[in-house]
């Protein structure tokens, strides 16, 4: 295995996760952090398979966001590579390398549930199941970073980007939120991580947003 993982994912894990990345073609990378994924799979054109993760993510999400994109290149191998890339085949698999990991000498009793009922039917990213998203959070480190289902009607968030949006009313599954130097509309996934304006916060502390 390669030695860096072990830093990242439960100590339990380890022996499990060795065995799935004993593949002689498979390099994994520790990436900072990126703001659209948490990680990815590609097959590199020397023929080699290259899994990278994000390295702020902490343990339990980086261990399903790894076990993810082994899937992938395990779906890839038996399957072929024209399936869906989220498609039955890969979650059928997801579902197979998952499940030794989902006992409680590897995640904590109170996330067990969730995971059970999130592996009926993985999506293509943890972030749309929103009591997992909640659940895994608190397991990060300290940050000022706020999920849009948190936010209260009417307050503008800020995303990684320096864009500023005022939130609005849900759709279905997702939020309104207009941008505020264009008045675009914008529809946002309720898991979408973004941090509130100062003044937000503040007027939050204070009581003065209900």
């Amino acid at each position: 295995m390669q030695n860096q993982i072990k830093n990242y994912i439960p100590e339990t894990a380890l022996d499990i996760v060795a065995s799935l990345l004993d593949e002689e073609h498979l390099v994994v990378k520790i990436k900072n952090e990126r703001k659209t994924r948490h990680g990815d799979y590609r097959q590199l054109p020397n023929g080699k398979h290259q899994i990278t993760v994000n390295s702020n993510l902490n343990k339990y999400r980086f261990l399903i966001t790894l076990v993810h994109e082994i899937a992938h290149l395990e779906a890839y191998k038996r399957f072929g590579k024209f399936i869906k890339p989220h498609g039955k085949e890969w979650k059928q698999t997801f579902q197979y390398l998952m499940l030794p990991f989902l006992n409680p000498e590897i995640f904590p009793n109170e996330l067990l549930p969730l995971l059970a009922e999130h592996f009926k039917n993985p999506k293509a990213s943890s972030d749309t199941d929103s009591q997992l998203a909640l659940a895994l959070k608190q397991f990060d480190a300290p940050n000022d970073k706020t999920y849009v289902f948190e936010v209260p009607l009417g307050v503008t968030f800020k995303l990684y980007n320096g864009r500023i949006f005022k939130k609005g009313q849900k759709r279905r599954k997702r939020f309104e939120c207009i941008e505020v130097n264009s008045g675009k509309l914008y529809l946002f996934n309720p898991n979408a991580e973004v941090e509130l304006l100062k003044q937000q916060l503040h007027s939050l502390e204070e009581g003065n947003i209900t």
